[in-house]
């Protein structure tokens, strides 16, 4: 990141990295298993057969508090239309409570979601017990209730219950909400617009505000929002058995926002960055984003794709495992990198909620080596006295290497299936290589040969830009090299390619016309520079 930073360090008016979306689970760890339910009715409430009826009387209960609750204070309970997002719908309300400066619930959804349950059966064949009933977990679709609750620690949050056995909840809420309402309190001035803050007077305090969230702070607002708006038990209940919840981490957001001190760059970095992502997001560069030993075996997916969300900006996204990296700009206002996990196993973490801490910083480093990885790739810039090194022959023991042509076209084609495929795990052998290009660039066996290959690739590893794997004939792209051929693929894309197959460029049967000014200039040019290469070249 310090290299981010460094290279448009004066194009940033703000970077700061925290906690975007969390989802928790919340489970009663007592009454997640079938003898546990048996446990619960026959030992503590004395029920003799556990039937269906017995356990939808818990459900008919909490479904009538929740109408209670919703009637005596006024909230509006709705079930959740298809195809609108929960969070736009309820927002006016939110706008409502934020108006009036209060806290607590300020609308209710009903959704029907598929959840876990339990199933009563009777046995096939008569016991010596009556009242025997077999008790299975099994997945079913009931309704769950969505509390939309504006907390005065961690701002706007939503609760989804479940409405059956053992009333599952499942916790979202955003690391922003929680840095507004911290800095609210610390009296410190800011501007936030679409869940980014785009402004603050004290920037050392935006980023203390994001790390004081912790397991502690969450687990304390979460259990009482659970008290207030979850299922109910006695207190004979409580005494009997230890209904604690606990609490797991589903699905984490970390994210580093750059905010840019003007519209233009942002887009245009954007666009520099999802060319060279696309380009050299291969498998092993993915693998180093996220940390990992890459290997034959390694579970999941490691790809780079462009998508187009609903919001109308694209995303670059890179899949690992059950991991992505993500990085977008928003509203041509900032640039955010992302990390999101939705299995911690993937990063050898525990889900448990007193591993945040642990699961900040590891997320943390992911979007570090991410803006690194983009440093150094935006970091090509086109170096003359790199051309004219490159230019020159160099001596190899007591030979001498020929020089490396920027207008070389089987150079430009080797580089550019290096860029793509140079990053395997072992390396490439000269075969694939020549492969490659062949059926890259259509071209036949007699076109390029093996020897034609090896003599580039010699040329290439004596100038520093290519190296072999160990001991084995098997080669990859050095630091330099991968600079070398961005720089060189770049150009001919972005300058020579433009000018090259220009309209200037007319194709045999065209209709003549008369040239314009422009045009006339340019094949003026054109005719100067092809004088004095001449003119060098005697």
């Amino acid at each position: 990141m310090e290299d981010f930073v460094r290279l448009f360090g004066g194009l940033l008016a703000l970077v700061y990295h925290c906690f975007d979306r969390i989802v928790f689970l919340g489970h009663l760890p007592l009454l997640t298993r079938p003898e546990n339910i048996v446990h619960f009715f026959r030992d503590v409430h004395g029920v003799g057969a556990i039937t269906k009826e017995v356990l939808r009387q818990r459900t008919t209960e909490y479904n009538r508090w929740v109408d209670a609750f919703a009637r005596n204070r006024q909230i509006p309970i709705e079930w959740a239309e298809k195809g609108v997002r929960k969070e736009d719908y309820v927002r006016p309300w939110l706008r409502r409570m934020e108006r009036h400066d209060r806290y607590g619930v300020y609308f209710i959804l009903k959704s029907m979601e598929i959840g876990t349950s339990f199933r009563s059966t009777t046995p096939k064949y008569p016991t010596a017990d009556p009242d025997y009933r077999i008790l299975s977990r099994q997945r079913s679709r009931y309704a769950h209730y969505y509390f939309y609750i504006r907390d005065p620690v961690l701002g706007p949050i939503a609760l989804c219950v479940g409405s059956f056995l053992p009333f599952s909840i499942t916790y979202y809420l955003n690391g922003h909400h929680f840095i507004e309402q911290q800095l609210r309190r610390a009296g410190v001035q800011f501007r936030k617009d679409d869940n980014a803050f785009l402004w603050v007077a004290d920037q050392k305090t935006l980023q203390a505000a994001a790390d004081a969230l912790s397991a502690q702070i969450i687990r304390t607002r979460l259990e009482y929002w659970t008290l207030v708006v979850g299922p109910k038990f006695s207190k004979k209940d409580r005494h009997a058995i230890n209904l604690g919840r606990r609490y797991s981490l589903q699905q984490v957001e970390y994210c580093r926002n750059l905010i840019f001190r003007r519209n233009f760059p942002i887009h245009k970095l954007f666009e520099r960055s999802c060319d060279l992502g696309l380009l050299r997001l291969s498998a092993d560069r993915i693998a180093q984003v996220f940390g990992w030993r890459l290997h034959k075996r390694l579970p999941g997916k490691l790809s780079s794709v462009l998508e187009k969300t609903q919001h109308g900006h694209h995303v670059l996204r890179a899949y690992a495992k059950n991991a992505v990296m993500r990085m977008y700009e928003k509203f041509s206002t900032f640039l955010r990198l992302e990390a999101l996990s939705n299995n911690l196993k993937d990063f050898g973490l525990k889900k448990g909620l007193d591993n945040l801490d642990q699961v900040r910083r590891t997320l943390a480093a992911v979007t570090d080596r991410f803006a690194a990885f983009e440093a150094q790739a935006l970091n090509v810039h086109v170096d003359f006295p790199l051309f004219q090194r490159l230019a020159l022959p160099i001596l190899a023991g007591s030979g001498r290497v020929p020089r490396i042509k920027i207008h070389d076209t089987r150079f430009l084609r080797l580089m550019e299936v290096l860029l793509h495929t140079g990053t395997k795990v072992l390396g490439w052998r000269t075969a694939e290589i020549h492969q490659a290009i062949v059926a890259s660039f259509s071209l036949t066996p007699a076109t390029y040969t093996l020897t034609q290959l090896r003599y580039d690739l010699r040329k290439m590893k004596a100038h520093g830009l290519l190296q072999r794997d160990g001991r084995r004939y098997a080669y990859r792209l050095t630091d330099k090299g991968t600079r070398v051929a961005l720089l060189f693929v770049l150009f001919h894309q972005r300058v020579c390619g433009p000018l090259a197959n220009s309209l200037f460029r007319r194709p045999p049967l065209h209709t003549p016309t008369p040239m314009s000014k422009i045009e006339g200039a340019y094949h003026k040019a054109n005719r100067s520079i092809e004088q004095i290469i001449q003119l060098l070249a005697a």
